[in-house]
């Protein structure tokens, strides 16, 4: 079971980073944990449909789509190959769409938003580099948690 990202602040504190950016919870777990695999992008999301289709192991993408909501950097058919392929949870900033099909499945995702507008495919972005979302870093490895509370990374 995932320890309640309160309970693990009050034990830890300043060893992590606290995300301030309000997320919303969408997809069927609210609380998820796990290292860290990044994706920068901009409108486009083939790069994450590509990384969400390869062997999770419990691990955490964060994409950082630079906050746009103009178009989804996430759909049902992506967050279900997240699934199938052992992912632990998506945070993304940006936009995802089908709500409710995502909201079923059995995985962690986190969103800034919704929008039913399809991304560019075009491969545009970066894989397993450093991202920095409102002040906090994540790093490749590092590990994140996240729940109805919001996310916390290590330092």
């Amino acid at each position: 079971m995932t320890i309640a990202t309160a309970d693990l602040y009050d034990e830890r504190g300043d060893a992590l980073d606290s995300l301030s950016l309000q997320l919303l919870d969408l997809g069927g777990h609210v609380a998820f944990d796990g290292p860290i695999r990044t994706v920068r992008c901009h409108r486009d999301n083939a790069l994450v449909k590509a990384v969400l289709a390869t062997p999770g192991a419990g691990a955490v993408l964060v994409v950082d789509g630079g906050g746009s909501l103009e178009s989804a950097l996430v759909g049902d058919l992506i967050a279900a190959s997240a699934v199938s392929h052992g992912w632990a949870g998506i945070i993304v900033n940006g936009a995802i769409r089908d709500r409710e099909a995502i909201g079923m499945l059995p995985v962690g995702v986190k969103a800034l938003g919704s929008n039913p507008r399809k991304s560019a495919k075009d491969g545009v972005g970066e894989v397993d580099v450093e991202v920095e979302i409102a002040g906090v870093v994540f790093r490749p490895g590092a590990h994140v948690w996240a729940d109805a509370d919001g996310v916390l990374v290590e330092r």
